[in-house]
């Protein structure tokens, strides 16, 4: 409970570069995400050429804090895995959110950058990573370690929470 609750966005990074055994340790945790009929059709294109990182923001106007980080994962569906049609958006969420937990658990920094369903975001990604035409890419996190450390904040919102039927406004 305690990842979950202290887990933030990160978007500034000391210079220090980040051990490709942190990131596979975290991608592995990221596959064992729950998806729609066990599909998994997920892929996985670790980014850690600083000419690359740099290059993002170009295509991807929210991910400047890639320019100058050491790494970044990109998590793309795989239509030749498609078991369940219309289900990866919510496989590949469960698998980004199950990667930035294990980056936090690691003591790393990390921000989900949104890449589908933009156009332009998921082009730049399908050219940089020459992506064949089956393989879409969903998500980009950026990773390193922490400039400072974010603060917890609660979110708990009690007044979202129903029972049986919507009650509220």
């Amino acid at each position: 409970m305690k990842a979950l609750y202290t887990r933030r966005s990160v978007r500034k990074y000391q210079s220090k570069p980040v051990p490709v055994e942190l990131v596979e340790e975290a991608v592995k945790a990221a596959m064992f995400a729950p998806s729609a009929r066990n599909q998994q059709s997920w892929e996985f294109i670790i980014i850690d050429k600083p000419e690359l990182m740099d290059e993002i923001p170009t295509f991807s106007p929210h991910a400047g804090m890639a320019k100058g980080a050491p790494v970044g994962v990109l998590i793309c569906h795989n239509e030749d895995y498609d078991t369940a049609v219309g289900f990866f958006p919510q496989d590949l969420g469960a698998a980004t959110q199950n990667l930035l937990l294990a980056l936090h658990a690691q003591g790393l920094g990390a921000v989900w950058t949104g890449v589908y369903p933009r156009e332009e975001r998921m082009a730049g990604f399908v050219k940089m990573c020459s992506l064949p035409e089956n393989v879409i890419p969903y998500s980009f996190t950026i990773i390193g370690w922490p400039e400072t450390e974010p603060a917890a904040t609660d979110r708990f919102k009690k007044e979202r929470v129903h029972y049986n039927k919507w009650e509220g406004k």
